[in-house]
């Protein structure tokens, strides 16, 4: 199988992950993937391939030659619930153009060049792409078909001499659960990467800290015709938190190393409403100083409408990884080489996001993140040039020679 089919194949897999349901993994048909997954790993003849109760694969070739480090590789199996991931109905664009694609005639879905015309930097390449109904699936189905071409290249070419490889595919990283149940002692590596950036050449060691956020707005709903003085609409009251935020500080108006609020869904009648946002920040002083501001806000609504009125959950999902990583620059240093002999330029920058490797970085694992080639995640826009999975491919293969 190559890795292009091997990818088509994962995305027909529909694994978006749920924070609402408290399993793990979130959803069935992640659980459903990992057991295919193990399978393959075992079929192509990867050893001690292990999946446990909460959906986690691992799995090891063994080294074939003495004094290299264990490497692990990680990817995650869940897709972002932002879009639909099911069945996904992926197309290869032969030889892109540069000209708008038309994703799906029958709902005239068009793929705009003026809206995202980073995509130029991919004509007269091959370009995996959806019907314009799901997202794609490339984070982080790329990393994982990457991670597994890749070793059974090695398996097929015993002359390349490397050390023990580890590979861990995880549930639930889409929701900030990734690394709850991932085990960093069995995992037993040196240092791992995940597979998990964007555009072809991203090489990544700082991202943002990250917390979830549950607002509870209480109201108390009588007759409309006789709400003098007794009707507390809970739905105006939340709107009325949410345009007490600051403006500016969201994720259409930031960048680079800029925080923000996102307010990602909302629900609510005039008996309760209930708003939930993510929290992201750089900077770990200013991050715990946006989770001070939502309680602050909050006790402003309570003493206006009375104690109880707004209830606030706040729970960290993950820290900026960069404190952990700094200490141990040789393993960014060797992307960095291995990038180049391969023929991409590297692009160190901030994610503006978390993977897996932010929180297993301070479980004792430093974990950089290294590019997968897919663009505009969690979109019904997302594509997949196949030169960047390829590339992908090739610096893991560089990573584990160079090692």
């Amino acid at each position: 199988m190559t890795l292009t089919e091997r990818f088509l194949k994962y995305v027909s897999f529909c694994t978006t992950s749920d924070e609402q349901t408290n399993m793990t993994p979130s959803t069935p048909g992640q659980m459903e993937f990992a057991k295919y997954l193990a399978a393959e790993l075992k079929a192509i003849g990867m050893q001690e391939v292990t999946l446990d109760k909460n959906g986690y694969v691992m799995a090891t070739l063994p080294a074939n030659t003495e004094g290299k480090p264990t490497i692990g590789f990680i990817a995650h199996m869940d897709t972002a619930p932002d879009a639909s991931g099911k069945h996904v109905k992926a197309r290869i664009v032969e030889n892109y153009d540069g000209q708008d694609i038309l994703l799906n005639a029958e709902k005239n879905i068009v793929f705009e060049v003026a809206k995202y015309p980073e995509i130029l930097d991919y004509k007269g390449q091959d370009i995996i792409v959806t019907d314009g109904t799901t997202l794609l699936g490339a984070d982080d189905k790329a990393g994982l078909a990457e991670i597994v071409t890749a070793c059974e290249y090695l398996i097929q070419h015993p002359e390349i001499q490397h050390g023990k490889i580890r590979v861990g595919f995880t549930p639930d990283e889409e929701i900030g659960q990734g690394a709850d149940h991932f085990d960093v002692k069995k995992f037993g590596c040196d240092f791992a990467y995940t597979m998990d950036g964007g555009a072809v050449g991203e090489l990544e060691y700082e991202n943002f800290n990250a917390a979830g956020c549950k607002v509870k707005v209480h109201g108390v709903n009588v007759h409309p015709g006789y709400g003098y003085h007794k009707m507390i609409n809970s739905m105006r009251i939340a709107n009325h938190f949410a345009m007490m935020l600051p403006r500016w500080e969201t994720p259409e108006h930031t960048q680079g190393y800029e925080g923000f609020y996102h307010l990602i869904a909302m629900n609510g009648t005039v008996e309760e409403t209930t708003l939930q946002y993510i929290i992201r920040d750089h900077d770990r002083a200013r991050f715990e100083s946006r989770k001070r501001e939502i309680e602050h806000l909050a006790r402003k609504i309570n003493q206006e409408y009375g104690e109880g009125t707004v209830e606030v959950e706040l729970r960290d999902q993950y820290y900026n990884m960069r404190e952990k990583v700094e200490p141990v620059m040789h393993i960014v240093t060797l992307v960095e080489e291995a990038m180049k002999e391969v023929g991409v330029t590297p692009k160190v920058q901030p994610i503006r996001g978390g993977t897996d490797g932010a929180r297993l970085s301070f479980e004792g694992l430093p974990c950089p993140n290294i590019f997968a080639g897919g663009v505009n995640f969690h979109s019904r826009f997302e594509y997949l040039p196949i030169p960047s999975m390829e590339k992908a491919m090739e610096v893991i293969l560089q990573i584990v020679r160079k090692a």
